[in-house]
């Protein structure tokens, strides 16, 4: 799973192809609110809106250089993984099948059909989705794409690269955590690079599974995942991802569906940049942190923009949805 710095680089430049370097803003309102230097690392200014690109890029680019009898792939998404294989699929000339819950965000689904995914929905949730994804893969003698992967991890570790270059001395970074590439990444970047920076993974209250593998150092599945955040709705994590987040990071922080909603107000209001839920989480977690932060320099990754328009009046109506 570990990779190198050579590896590292060579990612960035096949990221580079499609995708420029996002920024990573220190915003003084934000700041204020927060009481601390807060910086901000903008991954909803991606092509796709999310972060996810990165690793569908280097893991089709590997793809296509190690496999290129492959000419299909098949996964499971709630969006952004989803889009992420449309947009390097297409790229490559790869037929792209993306299995979603039913009922999943409309806006996405729309999105990666715009890129050319046949997009499936079943299930009531994204395990059932990625059970699913596994039998077309059997049926239809496609290649499945799961939503950890080493290629996958190196690729969104391109953003943490870029935001430990542009920012020097960073005292914690705080991360959503849904099957766990973002953070893993990012503990992986700051090890290489020696750094002393600490790593807060953030997850909904109501999709617990990796804090309580944090917690017991064991891999622990949740029944339900039932939260409006959908990019961290994971019932079931890898073990791999467990075994580096418990490994590299600080703490894992639980926060409410209320404190997720107004972290998507709040990052409006400070930043005007609209954030999907699990986008605004990070900083969800922090605003719960931030007697402990209070001083120091932190960021957070808005890992995507990608909400659904009605959910976003709703939010900043000062509603929180409802699942």
């Amino acid at each position: 799973m570990p990779f190198s710095l050579d590896e590292l680089a060579s990612a960035r430049d096949v990221v580079r192809r499609w995708v420029p370097p996002t920024p990573q803003y220190q915003w003084p309102l934000l700041g204020e609110v927060v009481g601390a230097e807060v910086w901000v690392k903008h991954e909803n200014h991606t092509p796709t809106g999310a972060f996810k690109v990165r690793g569908g890029l280097v893991y089709v680019d590997r793809l296509r250089a190690h496999r290129p009898h492959v000419t299909g792939i098949v996964s499971a998404t709630r969006g952004n993984h989803g889009q992420s294989l449309a947009f390097a699929g297409r790229a490559a000339g790869l037929d792209v099948t993306i299995v979603a819950p039913i009922g999943n965000s409309p806006d996405k689904n729309a999105a990666m059909r715009a890129l050319g995914a046949e997009v499936i929905e079943h299930g009531h949730d994204f395990q059932a989705a990625r059970e699913y994804a596994l039998e077309l893969a059997d049926e239809r003698t496609l290649e499945a794409v799961p939503a950890y992967h080493p290629d996958l991890v190196l690729g969104v570790a391109t953003y943490a690269a870029e935001l430990f270059e542009a920012v020097e001395r960073l005292d914690t970074v705080y991360v959503p955590i849904g099957m766990g590439s973002g953070i893993s990444g990012l503990i992986r970047v700051r090890d290489l690079l020696g750094l002393r920076t600490e790593i807060v993974g953030v997850v909904a209250e109501r999709a617990p599974a990796y804090s309580r593998s944090f917690t017991t150092r064991a891999v622990c599945s949740s029944d339900t995942a039932d939260t409006f955040v959908d990019g961290v709705a994971c019932r079931v994590p890898d073990t791999d991802a467990v075994r580096l987040i418990n490994a590299g990071a600080a703490r894992i922080v639980e926060v409410s569906e209320d404190e997720t909603a107004e972290a998507i107000r709040v990052v409006f209001a400070t930043t005007h940049n609209a954030a999907e839920p699990a986008g605004a989480i990070a900083l969800a977690g922090l605003l719960a942190e931030r007697e402990l932060v209070h001083g120091r320099r932190v960021a957070v990754i808005q890992t995507g923009g990608n909400i659904d328009t009605v959910m976003f009046c709703d939010v900043l109506a000062g509603l929180t949805p409802k699942v």
